[in-house]
């Protein structure tokens, strides 16, 4: 397994797992009735690194593939992170929250 598979293996796994113990705490609290706005704050915070995790695996593999000078790969990935910021701009401003 190289570094950059390495990396983006931390990545994904720090992602889900840091999002799955939000959702879970942030349910949980809720189902008890705990202190409303703290429980939706993890909620919310815990969709937001789910959905900003492979966002994070298309930046790591970005820097990776410039770093080992793979130009194409790296060409493609810009692409694809640039497509991933639109659309999450897209959304706030159709939202109207940007």
């Amino acid at each position: 397994m190289t570094r950059l598979e390495r990396s983006i293996g931390v990545v994904l796994h720090a992602g889900v797992i840091t999002s799955s113990v939000l959702l879970a705490v942030g349910l949980l609290l809720t189902l008890a009735g705990v202190s409303s706005d703290f429980a939706d704050l993890l909620l919310h915070v815990g969709i937001l690194i789910l959905i900003c995790t492979p966002a994070a695996r298309v930046a790591i593999s970005t820097v990776g593939y410039a770093a080992a000078r793979d130009w194409p790969f790296m060409t493609l990935t810009l692409i694809v992170l640039a497509e991933l910021l639109a659309s999450a701009a897209a959304a706030l401003v159709f939202n109207r929250r940007l």
